[in-house]
């Protein structure tokens, strides 16, 4: 056996909170432990119940409040349950006989989404103290959190030369407004559980997750996915011009969806991780006219670009520090961004004509 410290600097006040707790060892996760998955029916969260399936587990559970045909992935053999986890009752049910949780639901989308809905954004800290605290009741051996990079603090993301963003700039804390604060606090939950009821959390902040089966179309979309479908939509429409939100200047990293998925495993499989936040994301660093170049290239076509500087574009810059995760876990996210993009600009293609010839496609 081990003996963790808490991690420095986060969500601890009291001297007596700087206790160590000694890490014991859980009994092997075997394939045919229950593992839940929270927010099943959105992009992160159906690929991860298909990654757990093609690895042989068998008690999957998927859980969402949207009705199944609303579901982006539909995984055969795993357990799908209709619930709103903003009620308690409801996360004791999808909880029940769990031997890991990843807690992945949330009310969230793209830039368009979370900085005109901050109050629905601040609202899935109901869903994650119903969950958790479920998962505690119900004897949960590890419990994931998907917390996200807007909880760093925004100061330091005012230029689009950005440094890269290492795990301790959360504070002090100046999280983005709604979104980003409902992750900040919601990781200390993860925090205290661990330090005062012993359940082992594992805490990940995502930066820009992106591929197939994901939003593409409605405004939750991100920018990958969003000016895939302005191209697709120009191309077919005979158009010369696209809109850019913002000056194109922004810069961003993108994570394809099967590093994010390996990476949450890898992370929740980590006892030297527990309640430790950590950088989930891909390190590579482009503006968003280079995003966009990237995705003329695959469709074959060059746009004249318009700016809208009133549209809502974020922070100025943010990159991911992947020192901390090749340290502790010798791996980090590395699908390239020119791989990535071929393949979702390649799906949303499909999904396009596909609505456009009245088929049922889940945007």
């Amino acid at each position: 056996m081990a003996v963790l410290p808490l991690t420095p600097g986060f969500g601890r006040k009291e001297k007596n909170m700087e206790r160590k707790r000694l890490v014991e060892k859980d009994s092997p996760l075997k394939k045919d432990d229950r593992i839940v998955i929270t927010g099943g029916g959105g992009f992160i969260g159906g690929n991860l119940a298909l990654y757990f399936k093609e690895k042989g587990f068998s008690r999957l559970r998927a859980v969402d409040k949207k009705p199944l045909y609303e579901w982006y992935l539909r995984v055969p053999g795993v357990e799908n349950l209709c619930l709103d986890l903003s009620r308690e009752d409801h996360c004791h049910r999808a909880c029940e006989g769990a031997a890991e949780v990843y807690q992945l639901a949330a009310d969230m989308g793209g830039m368009g989404f979370i900085e005109r809905f901050r109050v629905e954004c601040l609202r899935s800290i109901l869903i994650n103290t119903h969950v958790i605290e479920a998962a505690y009741r119900a004897g949960v051996r590890r419990y994931f959190y998907s917390s996200s990079a807007c909880a760093y603090n925004t100061t330091l993301q005012q230029d689009p030369n950005v440094r890269a963003l290492k795990e301790s700039d959360a504070y002090p804390a100046m999280a983005e407004r709604g979104y980003g604060w409902e992750k900040l606090v919601s990781e200390i939950f993860c925090q205290e559980y661990w330090a005062e009821r012993g359940i082992k959390t594992f805490i990940a902040r995502f930066h820009n997750v992106y591929g197939p089966h994901g939003t593409w179309d409605g405004g939750r979309e991100k920018a990958p996915a969003a000016l895939s479908r302005k191209v697709i939509e120009a191309v077919d429409a005979g158009r010369k011009d696209i809109m850019i939100w913002g000056d194109g200047h922004q810069t961003r990293s993108f994570m394809y969806i099967s590093d994010c998925v390996k990476g949450i495993d890898k992370i929740t499989h980590c006892d030297g991780l527990i309640a430790t936040p950590i950088n989930l994301g891909s390190s590579e660093l482009v503006t968003v006219n280079d995003l966009l170049s990237k995705i003329e290239k695959i469709a074959g076509v060059k746009l004249k670009r318009h700016y809208d500087l009133s549209a809502p574009r974020g922070v100025a810059g943010r990159n991911s520090d992947n020192t901390f995760i090749k340290k502790v876990l010798g791996w980090e996210p590395d699908t390239p961004l020119d791989k990535g993009l071929a393949v979702t600009y390649k799906w949303i293609k499909e999904q396009y004509h596909k609505r456009k010839m009245g088929q049922r496609v889940v945007e």
